[in-house]
This record gives C-alpha cells, structure tokens and sequence, in this order.
C-alpha cells in the first residue's frame, strides 16, 4: 500500500479591514484579534499531527496565520508565492453589494465573462500555480504532512482541480471560511479524500 501524505490548505483567519475594501494582495493588511485567535485554534488542531513543513503566501496575513503553526512545531516558515492570492480588477476598492465600484460603468466591462473570470487572475492559471505549489509541499512531506496556509479562491480552486470538478463557481458557495483548514489525503500521488474543518467555528 502507497504511503499516505496529508496537505494541509488553511486559509488566513479574518482580517482587519475597517474601510471594507478588496485587499488582494495589498500590503499592510494584518489579522484582527479574531484572525489571531483563528490561527491559534488551526494550531490546536494541528498540534499532534507529524508537520514536517509550514509554508505560507508571502502576504502578511498568511504569514501571521502560520505563525503559531509553526512555533507549535518548532519549525520556521517557509514562503511560496505560488500560494498567494489571486489578482483582482477591484483591488483597493469597496465591492460589497450597494458600493459604488459595481455601479460604476467603466467597471462593468470587467464583468463580462464570470467563467474565467474576466476580473482577475484566469481560474485555470490559479490552478496551475496551486497544483505546483501541492505537489511541492507532498513530495517534501512524503509520508508525513505539510501545511500551507493561502487565501479563499486559490485553496478553493486548488480543491476543486485535484478533485477534478469544473473551475467556475458561484463565489457564495465555497466551502472555505476564514481560518479554515482543507486537507487534501494522498496515497502515494493519488488524491483519495479530502477533509474540511473550521476550527474556530462559525
């Protein structure tokens, strides 16, 4: 029987972002207290398990969620850009339903094709850069397990391609909440299951 490897794919705990604004991959932008206590409730739950590596999105907010993982394990954070998020037309902008970015016209070219998307990073180059960024971390945990801490789409997208199911989605549907930890089951280089739990509730 193939040697079982678990990656785990954890999305960064909440954000402080007061102005409600598209932060993708702005800088400055760091966990709230609940963020904080969400990375420590993804480390209890890791902390009997054989982590062999931490890997994180370069972006402060993954960083900090890895933080206590790491610490849990003794171990340092590696960084991987494949695993940071996915570019955005609204970065920097307010896009919550009544804001103006969606009712400003210029903008609604940008919104034209919901399945690649046409408002950012292509759905199939988020998954090509993922799937690299998971097989790096199985083939350096052979055997044992691995986390990688990234944002929303691209664990979602990274779900959705190894599990072979189609790449568009509607964006309120996603099983991926803040803090929450995805963990892909490998025997041998085969995908046999995938786990989802949220830690820190909600």
């Amino acid at each position: 029987m193939a040697e079982e490897t678990r990656v785990h794919l954890i999305r960064h705990g909440e954000v402080h972002n007061p102005d409600g604004i598209l932060y993708g991959r702005l800088p400055g932008f760091r966990l709230s207290d609940t963020g904080r206590a969400q990375a420590v409730a993804a480390a209890d739950l890791l902390a009997g398990r054989d982590i062999v590596a931490v890997i994180a999105s370069p972006l402060q907010r993954a960083q900090e969620t890895a933080t206590p993982i790491a610490a849990r394990h003794n171990l340092d954070i590696d960084t991987d850009h494949d695993l940071i998020e996915s570019t955005n037309i609204f970065e920097g902008r307010r896009v919550s339903p009544g804001d103006g970015a969606w009712r400003n016209p210029r903008f609604w070219w940008h919104l034209r094709n919901p399945f690649t998307p046409s408002w950012g990073e292509p759905y199939d180059q988020i998954a090509a850069r993922m799937a690299t960024a998971v097989d790096k971390a199985r083939s350096r945990a052979a055997g044992r397990e691995v986390v990688c801490v990234s944002h929303q789409l691209p664990v979602w997208t990274a779900r959705q391609y190894l599990s072979g199911n189609r790449l568009w989605h509607d964006p309120r549907r996603r099983e991926c909440g803040v803090g929450s930890v995805t963990t892909l089951i490998y025997e041998g280089d085969r995908l046999v299951g995938v786990d989802y739990q949220v830690p820190a509730g909600g």
